[in-house]
C-alpha cells in the first residue's frame, strides 16, 4: 500500500524532531518552546529594607534616650560617675515620690478594674435606651486628653466649682465642703475617671463573644445573679481584666497631666519629680536619674503586660 502524504502549509518547512535512542526504544523529545528570560540573581537583601525605619527610630527615640542615660552618669563636676544615682536614691524626695507613684498607680488600677467591670456588665447585659450610643462614646472618650477630664472635675468639685457654689447658695456658708481635689484622693478620683474606659473597652469586646445561652441556662437552673457573675461572666472577663489592668497600671505610673492640673499639694510622683528637678531646680543629672528609673519601671511593667496579653489571648 502506498503511504499517505501529509499536507504541508506553504512557506513552512516541515521539520522532524530528532529521535533519542534509549536502550531498544526510541523516545521523541518534546519540541523546544520559547526560552524564559534569565532571572537576575542580584536581589536587595532584606535587612536593607529595615534600615530606614531603624534609622528613624534611632534618631527620634534611641538617641534622646541615650543622651538621658549618659547625662544620668555625668555629675556637674564632670566625668562619669554613679554619684548622681547615690544622691537621688538617698534623698527623701525620691523615696516619697516613688511610694506615691506606686500607691496611686495601684489604687487607680484597682478602682478602674472594679468600676470598669460593673459598668461594662451594665452596658453589655442590661438593655436600656441608648446603650449602643454609650458603648460608642467609650471609644471617643479614649481619645480625650487627661487634662481635659481634670479640668471638668475642677469645674464641678473645685473650690469655686458648681458643687461648692450650689452648697453656698443653699446654706449661705462662706465656702463649700468639697476641697478634696487638691489632695491625693482628688488625683486618685481623676485617674480612675480617666482610665476606666481603657478597662471597659476590652471587657465589652469580651462580653460580646459570650454566648447568651449560658446566661439563660444558668438563670433557668435557679442561679442567682451574683452566682452567674461569679461562675459564668467573671471567667470570661479575666483575660480582658488582666490586659486592661496591666495597661492602666503602666499609664498611671507615667501620668503627668492629671497631677499637674489638679494642683494637689504634697503629691509628687516620679514624672512630677523629673519636672521639678529639671525645670525648677535645673538639676539635670538628678532629673535624668529619676527619668531612667521611671523608664525602667515602665518598660518592666509593659513587658509584663505583653506577657499577660499573650498568655490570656487578649
Amino acid at each position: 500500500m502506498g503511504s499517505t502524504a501529509q499536507p504541508v502549509t506553504p512557506g513552512i518547512t516541515a521539520t522532524k524532531a530528532p529521535r533519542q535512542r534509549t536502550g531498544s526504544s526510541e523516545v521523541t523529545p518534546p519540541a523546544a518552546g520559547p526560552r524564559a528570560p534569565a532571572r537576575d540573581g542580584r536581589r536587595i537583601p532584606r535587612f536593607v529594607w529595615a534600615l530606614p525605619p531603624v534609622a528613624v527610630l534611632a534618631l527620634v527615640f534611641l538617641y534622646p534616650l541615650a543622651l538621658v542615660v549618659q547625662q544620668s552618669f555625668s555629675p556637674d563636676e564632670g566625668g562619669a560617675s554613679l554619684a548622681p544615682y547615690g544622691d537621688v536614691f538617698s534623698s527623701e524626695s525620691f523615696r516619697s515620690a516613688l511610694t506615691t507613684t506606686v500607691w496611686l498607680a495601684v489604687g487607680s488600677t484597682v478602682g478602674c478594674l472594679v468600676l470598669g467591670f460593673v459598668l461594662a456588665m451594665v452596658i453589655a447585659f442590661v438593655p436600656f435606651p441608648g446603650g449602643k450610643a454609650v458603648a460608642k462614646f467609650i471609644d471617643v472618650f479614649l481619645s480625650f486628653p487627661s487634662f481635659l477630664i481634670t479640668l471638668a472635675l475642677l469645674f464641678i468639685y473645685g473650690s469655686v466649682g458648681m458643687a461648692n457654689g450650689l452648697w453656698t447658695d443653699v446654706t449661705g456658708a462662706s465656702s463649700g465642703p468639697f476641697d478634696f481635689l487638691t489632695t491625693p484622693w482628688g488625683v486618685l478620683l481623676a485617674e480612675i475617671t480617666y482610665f476606666t474606659p481603657f478597662v471597659m473597652r476590652p471587657l465589652l469586646a469580651a462580653f460580646s463573644q459570650l454566648d447568651s445561652a449560658q446566661l439563660e441556662v444558668a438563670s433557668s437552673l435557679g442561679a442567682k445573679p451574683a452566682r452567674i457573675v461569679r461562675q459564668v461572666i467573671l471567667p470570661e472577663a479575666l483575660p480582658a481584666l488582666a490586659a486592661g489592668g496591666s495597661l492602666v497600671l503602666v499609664m498611671c505610673l507615667n501620668e503627668f497631666g492629671i497631677v499637674l492640673f489638679t494642683g494637689a499639694k504634697g503629691v509628687t510622683t516620679l514624672p512630677m519629680l523629673v519636672y521639678s528637678k529639671a525645670i525648677l531646680e535645673s538639676d539635670y543629672p538628678a532629673a535624668c536619674v529619676v527619668a531612667v528609673v521611671n523608664i525602667a519601671i515602665s518598660v518592666g511593667l509593659y513587658s509584663l503586660y505583653r506577657m499577660v496579653s499573650r498568655r490570656v489571648g487578649a
